[in-house]
């Protein structure tokens, strides 16, 4: 399991003093009130957020002690990430993405199918995407009906896909 999530992405610089926009990557944007320990980007920096509103779809934020325009504009493009510990709670069947990319898909019937590669979020419900070997892409909406087990610690996904989701191989 991962130790960091990925709460948001740096898109531009915001005003001209060290403030910048955030493209939330969470389900729940209005979390950002209550995060103050981040880590920014891939080396995962510690960092204190400050100033937190919104505006339309983006969180305004800034840096405890970066005050400049220029420090916002080095941030760019960079992904902010919490410590597992203070993500969001769970719901019964509620998974972080970063621990469903990777794992190991299998139908009941037709054995492995491949590995999840992405969860694209829609409006009704998330679709995982599968890429396999044997029958190319698979798109399998996160449904009851279609996911019948998730192991996190062993890292598989048990499925029963609906009719027509694959083409026979």
């Amino acid at each position: 399991m991962e130790q960091f999530l990925k709460v948001g992405v740096i898109t531009q610089t915001h005003g001209l003093k060290g403030e910048f926009k955030i493209y939330p990557t969470t389900d729940s944007p209005e979390r950002f009130l209550d995060i103050t320990r981040v880590y920014v980007g891939e080396e995962k920096q510690k960092e204190t957020l400050t100033g937190v509103r919104f505006f339309k779809q983006f969180v305004i934020a800034g840096l405890k002690g970066k005050n400049t325009i220029e420090e916002a504009e080095k941030l760019k493009g960079k992904e902010l990430f919490v410590e597992r510990a203070d993500g969001a709670p769970l719901r019964e069947n509620e998974y972080y993405i970063a621990d469903l990319i990777g794992m190991k898909v299998e139908d009941r019937e037709k054995g492995f199918l491949g590995e999840l590669t992405d969860v694209m979020e829609t409006g009704a419900n998330d679709v995982y995407v599968v890429t396999s070997e044997k029958y190319g892409e698979i798109l399998i909406p996160a449904i009851r009906q279609c996911i019948k087990k998730v192991d996190i610690e062993q890292g598989i996904m048990q499925v029963e896909l609906l009719p027509g989701l694959i083409g026979e191989a």
